[in-house]
């Protein structure tokens, strides 16, 4: 198990109330199951066993991630957005 650093923005940080929160998790889908666990605000946010089609994970900036076992080193940070489009 890895602590994890999860960054809200946008919606999500609205419907968490706060702007990041540490988890323990080893992979992708762990941290999410936390965030969802320690969020109420956030339930729906693992659908079917996948992140819902209505927000985007990135792993450092760097990345959008797709795959929740992807493992999560000590320190990483994930950026949960929504996917809402702009215009």
């Amino acid at each position: 198990m890895a602590e994890v650093i999860i960054e809200f923005y946008g919606i999500p940080r609205e419907r968490a109330g706060l702007a990041e929160m540490t988890v323990q998790a080893a992979d992708v889908g762990a941290a999410l199951v936390e965030v969802e666990r320690l969020c109420p605000g956030l339930r729906g946010l693992v659908a079917a066993g996948r992140l819902s089609p209505h927000f985007r994970l990135s792993l450092d900036g760097r990345q959008f991630l797709t795959d929740e076992r992807q493992p999560l080193t000590e320190g990483a940070r994930l950026l949960l957005l929504s996917a809402d489009a702009g215009g």
